[in-house]
């Protein structure tokens, strides 16, 4: 069995990271590119999402618009102010 180096494993680590997060979030419609984390992504009926950048060269209002959100958004703990719940 091969042992992975650092960068090995850093390098890996990235690869399955990027394609999660490019498994889940679909590309823009017009140019393929799959939006930034924090980035804006418009829907529209007759084409799917649309990025920022592409939005700009449709005239038609879009129908419903998304941020874009971390792979492990609404995973993470959550700390709870215990003195108010009491």
């Amino acid at each position: 069995m091969q042992s992975l180096d650092e960068a090995d494993l850093e390098r890996e680590l990235l690869r399955k990271g990027v394609g999660d997060r490019v498994a889940e979030c679909p590309g823009c419609a017009d140019c393929g590119r799959v939006p930034l984390i924090g980035e804006r992504i418009y829907r529209y009926a007759s084409v799917g999402a649309v990025c920022e950048l592409c939005r700009q060269a449709r005239p038609a209002r879009p129908e419903a618009w998304a941020t874009v959100r971390h792979v492990e958004h609404g995973l993470s703990v959550r700390v709870r102010d215990l003195r108010r719940a009491a």
